[in-house]
Formats: structure tokens, sequence, C-alpha cells
């Protein structure tokens, strides 16, 4: 979530086959992720199946769209380590729970508040920073605004439409101010005006 972007019930959902990394001694490790399916938790009593997870398509989308979002070396790393510490096949759940099945959103949360209280001070921890598992996502999708990824690309992978991702993170997006001005320059100057006598 945080190195892509995807929402906890489209992790949850990823199987190895929607992960394309490229071969280790590749000079190029960015891979993809494809992501086209989302398992929310919803409870049992609200599917189908009896189960807590549904089956969908990925939000505001037709069922069968997909989305690809470029995975950066550093998560290539990540997830070609993983695969090969797991022994996972094709067919397989990219992050999985118990006997292989769905990861159980409890666990996910559980995991996440342990690395919290881990690795942050205390009055950190106690504040909302970072708070949801969710907000690794928001993380991600500020990142890239704040790099300079083009919104309709940052909209592209995240799932959403540019309305959407600037009314919900320009207010984030900082750090470029000098970088802007410079790209004001070079888009062009008046010439100078002739100097009087010379």
């Amino acid at each position: 979530m945080y190195y892509a972007g995807a929402r906890p019930e489209e992790v949850v959902a990823l199987k190895v086959a929607d992960v394309r990394l490229p071969p280790a001694d590749a000079g190029d490790q960015w891979g993809e992720l494809l992501i086209h399916t989302a398992r929310p938790e919803v409870g049992k009593q609200w599917t189908d199946t009896g189960e807590v997870r549904e089956r969908r398509g990925l939000k505001g989308r037709a069922a069968d769209d997909m989305r690809t979002v470029p995975c950066r070396p550093a998560l290539t790393r990540i997830l070609r380590a993983h695969i090969e510490k797991e022994q996972l096949g094709a067919g397989d759940l990219l992050v999985q729970g118990e006997s292989g099945g769905l990861l159980a959103g409890s666990v996910i949360r559980r995991a996440w508040r342990r690395a919290r209280k881990e690795v942050l001070e205390n009055h950190a921890f106690q504040s909302p920073l970072a708070r949801r598992v969710y907000d690794l996502r928001h993380t991600c999708l500020t990142n890239w605004l704040n790099a300079g990824v083009p919104a309709a690309d940052v909209a592209e992978w995240a799932g959403n439409s540019v309305p959407v991702l600037l009314a919900t993170y320009a207010r984030c997006i900082n750090g470029q101010l000098d970088d802007l001005k410079q790209r004001i320059e070079r888009a062009g100057e008046l010439p100078d005006p002739a100097v009087p006598g010379a």
C-alpha cells in the first residue's frame, strides 16, 4: 500500500500472477501490479457465500476493468523475496491468511498497530499519525504528487478521478515551489528591454 497506493481490499485480492517482476539480474527493476479485483470485508451476513469478504470489481470502475500500477524497485525486491521465501505459485494469493486463504482485516489491523507501537514514540503512537492501514495509501499518493508525478498519472494508478484526487490531496502537495518557479522562468521570458544608448 505504501509503495503502490493500493487499497487494503485490493492488496488481499492480489495473486502472484498479478505481479509482473523483471528478472533479478535486469538493469531496470521496475515491475507492474495488475489490480483487477477487490475483496472488501462486509461481514458474513451480507455476502451470498457466507464469507466475510465479498468479491468485487474495482471501486468506481466496470466489473472487469483493471489498472496497472508501477512497482518501484524497492517493492520489486520485497515481493520477489516474499514469493521465493513462501514458495508461492502463480495462482496463489500474494498475501495469505490461514491455510493460504484471504488475510483477515483484524490480522492486518493488529499487525499495523504493533508495527506503529514498535517504531513510534508514545506521543506519536497515541496521535492520529498513520493510525489506519489505509493511511499507507494516502501517504503513497501524497508522495507521488510531491515528487511531481502528474495528477492524471497518480489518479490512474490509484483508481481515482483527477477531481477526486485533487480534492483530497491538493492541500498535501508541498516542497515544489522553487522547482515550479524555475519551470515558469524556463518556459520563456520576454526579451529584456533595449538599454538606451547601447
